[in-house]
């Protein structure tokens, strides 16, 4: 692949200044913070340690970026006006990094209010800090879940996203528009990430690859929707990382009629791949035969997901490539390795 000037993305972001990760102890932002960190860049990360899954295995992520001495933490929840407040006065931010989040399609259906808290309240939060700071740019997950029951492949950027199929995915789009608005209003330039389904070593329990390696170690059964049929734009985390970092430095400018210094990119794969072929990687990865349980569609899921990024690759000169096989035999050897099996 060739790289454009924008591979040396930390050569533009100011040493001296630190950068805020929210949701540092999560799946994506520990491994945004370890990569700022290790760029020797100095991070604050703040986290609310939630349940949601396991914290143990948020306090082991922490335990390696705390071995980084340009990392500091605070346990903080983006719904802590008065918190968030105080964490903006003590440190002079001009790059902020939203990855907090109460992720999760089907937990959405049991739990709305931790939704509104984190995704809607808790942006808002935090959008106000950003404009009394006046920060230089505001990057944010969305997630590619806003285009719901969209029919046409792959997804792209220009596409309307008017019909989510959850709450999750409506909270995603309505944090799409108050940073738009904030970006109008404030000039705070801003720009949103629509992540696809991103897996790797650390990962989240609650998503498939994890659940599935689990059930094949152990034995147990797993359940497969829409009869394996279901496709997934699968998207390894060091591509979804490469691509936030060469976002980082390159904020948007005001549009040539005043528009708001705002946009959007996918970051996804762009290969999508069936249930039934990720399951069949991760039987022959882990030694083991799964045994399925067919499933009817459940409330929330959509059929496929495809991201178009050739938007991505024109604006920072990349795009995700990880083979899935490769990136399923680095989550599998890291959780042969974590949970010692």
């Amino acid at each position: 692949m060739t790289h454009s000037p924008n591979a040396d993305w930390a050569a533009n972001l100011d040493s001296e200044t630190p950068l805020l990760v929210t949701g540092a102890a999560g799946f994506i932002g520990f491994h945004l913070s370890e990569k700022l960190s290790r760029a020797g860049l100095p991070v604050v990360g703040i986290d609310n340690m939630n349940d949601y899954y396991d914290p143990a295995l948020k306090e082991a992520r922490l335990d390696i970026l705390r071995q980084y001495p340009n990392f500091s933490f605070q346990k903080l929840d983006l719904d802590d006006r008065a918190g968030m407040t105080r964490l903006f006065e003590r440190h002079p931010f001009t790059h902020v990094i939203n990855l907090a989040a109460q992720a999760g399609v089907r937990y959405s259906l049991e739990n709305p209010h931790a939704y509104a808290r984190s995704n809607l309240t808790g942006f808002l939060n935090l959008l106000e800090e950003c404009r009394r700071a006046q920060v230089k740019h505001l990057v944010y997950a969305s997630s590619s879940s806003v285009y719901g029951g969209n029919r046409k492949l792959p997804f792209s950027t220009e596409d309307r996203v008017d019909h989510p199929v959850s709450l999750y995915a409506a909270t995603k789009k309505a944090g799409e528009l108050m940073a738009h608005s904030y970006s109008h209003l404030y000039g705070i330039p801003s720009t949103g990430l629509r992540f696809f389904t991103v897996y790797g070593p650390w990962g989240r329990p609650d998503m498939a690859v994890y659940i599935f390696t689990k059930a094949l170690f152990e034995g147990r059964p797993i359940q497969v929707f829409n009869h394996g049929e279901m496709q997934r734009d699968f998207t390894y985390i060091d591509d979804i990382i490469e691509g936030v970092a060469r976002v980082i430095p390159m904020a948007p400018e005001l549009g040539p009629e005043g528009e708001a210094a705002h946009r959007i990119f996918n970051i996804g794969n762009s290969r999508p791949a069936k249930l039934t072929e990720m399951i069949a990687l991760l039987e022959e990865l882990t030694g083991h035969e799964a045994i399925k349980e067919m499933r009817e569609m459940q409330p929330g899921d959509v059929r496929a997901t495809y991201a178009e990024v050739t938007d991505l690759e024109a604006a920072v000169g990349f795009r995700p490539d990880t083979p899935l096989r490769e990136g399923l035999a680095r989550f599998v050897a890291w959780y042969r390795d974590y949970h010692r099996v």
